[in-house]
């Protein structure tokens, strides 16, 4: 009786030690079905919203800022004090808008204004064509996006964007090595 319990109680380490693993070979294939990217972080969006707010300041100019991943999802969302909600929406959506087209919106907006054939991205529902939206952009990648509204209209919330960015030695258009 006493081999029959130990025969029963061997079979699980006999097996285990007859499991094949997976040759390293067959591993690194996958690798060219997977892409690791750079993803903004939300302490650098809180650095960018702060830097942000202190400019804006400088201008006497209250702003609402937004910052996304690289994924279009907001990390930070920030409403300065009496500005309006559309403000707020726009800053989004401009952020948005440089993101998915990996080009500030500032230069989309002046496109569609010289092109028929760019002004319909106006009609896509999340795009907005107005200035203050920039991509950003660290190795060739965009890493996320800044979206500025309020700071006294599209070029002034364009050159405050790309200020904030650059400020923190971000790239804001892609870099062609």
């Amino acid at each position: 009786m006493k081999s029959i319990f130990l025969f029963l109680a061997i079979i699980p380490i006999i097996s285990f030690a007859q499991n094949e693993t997976k040759s390293p070979a067959v591993l690194l294939n996958t690798n060219k079905y997977v892409k690791s990217t750079d993803n903004f972080t939300l302490a650098g969006a809180f650095e960018l919203t702060k830097i942000a707010f202190e400019s804006a300041a400088a201008l006497n100019k209250d702003i609402s800022v937004a910052i996304l991943d690289a994924n279009g999802i907001t990390i930070l969302l920030v409403r300065g004090n009496n500005v309006g909600p559309h403000n707020t929406e726009a800053s989004r959506r401009k952020a948005y808008t440089a993101l998915s087209t990996k080009t500030p919106s500032f230069e989309l907006m002046q496109k569609a204004a010289a092109d028929a054939t760019v002004k319909n991205l106006n009609t896509l529902p999340e795009l907005l064509l107005l200035g203050g939206g920039v991509p950003i952009w660290l190795k060739g990648e965009v890493i996320g996006s800044i979206g500025i509204s309020g700071a006294g209209g599209s070029l002034n919330d364009h050159n405050l964007a790309k200020k904030v960015l650059e400020k923190l030695g971000f790239q804001t258009t892609e870099v062609i090595n």
